[in-house]
């Protein structure tokens, strides 16, 4: 008897839908093993994505971030007295530039899509009075001081300084002319927000009152 018997192509073809159809069942059978494997709670650990290095698989665990802030340390009740002010001030001064920015950033979007000079010169006259209505009158009763972090949070907020600010809304002489009054009383409106060093405590007391502790 010839043991190599050949099979017709209806054999063949029987042979190849059964082989689709149990192989089929088979990767069925395991990614639903594999789904339920994922959605049945573990008794112990967690499960976490992996990556893998060479032979080596890692665990991939991505933390939320997390800012620890702690307590300065005064060495004199000059300071401490510095601090205290600084807090005050910045809780009173912050959402005013919270809302600037906003606003600010709200004019430039629409600037951007004014391509004609004089209705971008009209805009600006638009803008500048409606900033006026909106904050000049409450502004107006700050300190010096309150008005020195108020414009280092506004370059906080808009990565803009003031005197860039006054110069787009008033042009080049205005802007001048507010930088030089300003220098008078010992301030700078061209001066960047620096959170490391200079506005240290600036930076600190935002970051309380953002977290609600202050």
């Amino acid at each position: 008897m010839d043991r190599f018997k050949p099979y017709s192509k209806v054999h063949l073809a029987l042979f190849y839908a059964s082989s689709f159809v149990f192989g089929s069942f088979s990767l069925f059978s395991q990614s639903t093993a594999l789904a339920n494997d994922i959605l049945t709670p573990l008794e112990t650990g967690f499960r976490c994505r992996t990556e893998i290095v060479g032979l080596d698989t890692f665990p991939l665990i991505v933390c939320d971030e997390v800012e620890i802030i702690t307590n300065f340390i005064f060495t004199n009740n000059r300071q401490k007295e510095q601090w205290t002010k600084i807090k005050f001030n910045v809780k009173k001064v912050y959402p005013y530039a919270i809302l600037a920015a906003a606003k600010l950033k709200e004019y430039d979007r629409a600037l951007e899509k004014i391509k004609d000079e004089k209705l971008k010169k009209t805009f600006l006259k638009v803008c500048e009075k409606d900033l006026r209505s909106e904050f000049e009158d409450e502004l107006s009763n700050l300190s010096v001081s309150q008005g020195k972090i108020l414009m280092k949070l506004i370059d906080r907020e808009t990565e803009k300084t003031t005197y860039e600010i006054v110069k787009q809304l008033r042009g080049g002489f205005q802007a001048a002319m507010w930088q030089t009054v300003a220098r008078i009383f010992g301030h700078n409106m061209k001066t960047k927000y620096d959170a490391r060093v200079e506005d240290l405590m600036v930076e600190r007391a935002v970051k309380l009152v953002e977290a609600g502790q202050f």
